[in-house]
C-alpha cells in the first residue's frame, strides 16, 4: 500500500515508517527534516501546517498522521493555534480521495479518569494538548460522516523505549545517571498507569493500519495498570543504572489519577492475541 506518514522524523513517526517499510509498504515520509527517517522511504520536505502542501502530496491509499508541534509541552499556545491547520490538511486529503485515515490521539483527551478508558469514556481534557486533540477527533468524525473514508483514531498512553528521544521520566533517569547523580527525586510512585514500549506500540499502530474492519477510537496500549514505582525500578534494573529513587521527594499531584489504563479489547482483536 502507498502510505503517507506525517511527522515521519519524530519519535513515533520514524519508528512507524521503518516498520511499514519492513512490511513491504511504499512509504512517503513527510516532515520538515529527514534526520531520523529511514532512507528507504520517499522523503517529502513539507510543513503541513502551512497552506503550501497541495503540490507536495502524491496519490496515496492511507495517511498516518503523527505530525504535532510541542507534543511534550502540553500547555503550549501552539496546541490550539495549530488546530485549524491540522483540520485543513486532513480534510484536504479526504476531499481528494483518501480512503483510510489513521490519526495519533492521546489519553489526555479524556482528562481525569479512574479505571479503564474505552471508546465511550466521556472526555473532559485538562490541558491545551488534550483539548486540541479532542477537538480534532470530534471534528474529523463529524466530517467523514458523508465521506468514503474510514477514520481510525489511535489513543496512546504511557510510552517508553528509545528513551534518549523521549521526554518521559525514563529519559530524565538516563540523563541523571549520565550526569553522575546517585539519587533521583521521586513521588511515592503509587499511581498506576498503562505503560507500553515504543516497539510494541508501533506494531499495534501498523496492525491497525493494515486492516479496515475495526475503526473508530482504538486504544493502543497494554491494558495492564502498573505502578510508577514498579515501572521505574524495573527500568533502573534492566538498564543497570547506578541510581536510587528518593521516594517522597515530590508530593503526588492531586490531578493525577491513582489508576488509569486503556481497555485493549479492540487492539486484541486486531492483533489476534
Amino acid at each position: 500500500m502507498r502510505i503517507l506518514v506525517t511527522g515521519a522524523n519524530g519519535y513515533l513517526g520514524s519508528h512507524t515508517t521503518q516498520k511499514l517499510l519492513d512490511n513491504g509498504h511504499e512509504v512517503y515520509a513527510v516532515d520538515i527534516n529527514n534526520k531520523n527517517i529511514d532512507s528507504r522511504a520517499k522523503y517529502i520536505s513539507c510543513n503541513i501546517l502551512d497552506n503550501d502542501f497541495h503540490d507536495s502530496i502524491p496519490e496515496i491509499d492511507i495517511c498516518i498522521h503523527f505530525a504535532w508541534r510541542d507534543g511534550f509541552v502540553h500547555n503550549s499556545p501552539r496546541q490550539m493555534g495549530d488546530l485549524s491547520s491540522h483540520y485543513r490538511f486532513l480534510t484536504y486529503l479526504i476531499d481528494n480521495g483518501l480512503k483510510q485515515l489513521v490519526v495519533m490521539g492521546t489519553m489526555h483527551e479524556v482528562g481525569y479518569h479512574e479505571g479503564a478508558i474505552d471508546e465511550n469514556t466521556p472526555c473532559n481534557p485538562l490541558s491545551a494538548y488534550g483539548i486540541a486533540k479532542n477537538a480534532l477527533r470530534q471534528s474529523l468524525f463529524l466530517y467523514i460522516k458523508n465521506k468514503d473514508c474510514i477514520l481510525q483514531w489511535i489513543r496512546g498512553f504511557y510510552i517508553y523505549g528509545d528513551d534518549l528521544r523521549n521526554h518521559s521520566i525514563f529519559t530524565k533517569l538516563l540523563e541523571a545517571n549520565t550526569a553522575g547523580k546517585k539519587t533521583f527525586p521521586f513521588t511515592t510512585g503509587n499511581n498506576k498507569y498503562d505503560f507500553l514500549n515504543v516497539n510494541d506500540l508501533v506494531k499495534q499502530i501498523v496492525a491497525v493500519t493494515e486492516q479496515k474492519e475495526i475503526d473508530g477510537i482504538i486504544n493502543c496500549c497494554s491494558g495492564i495498570p502498573v505502578s510508577l514505582a514498579n515501572a521505574v525500578e524495573s527500568f533502573i534494573k534492566e538498564n543497570h543504572l547506578d541510581i536510587k529513587l528518593e521516594y517522597g521527594a515530590y508530593p503526588d499531584r492531586p490531578y493525577d489519577s491513582p489508576c488509569v489504563y486503556g481497555d485493549n479489547t479492540k487492539i486484541r482483536k486486531i492483533c489476534k492475541y
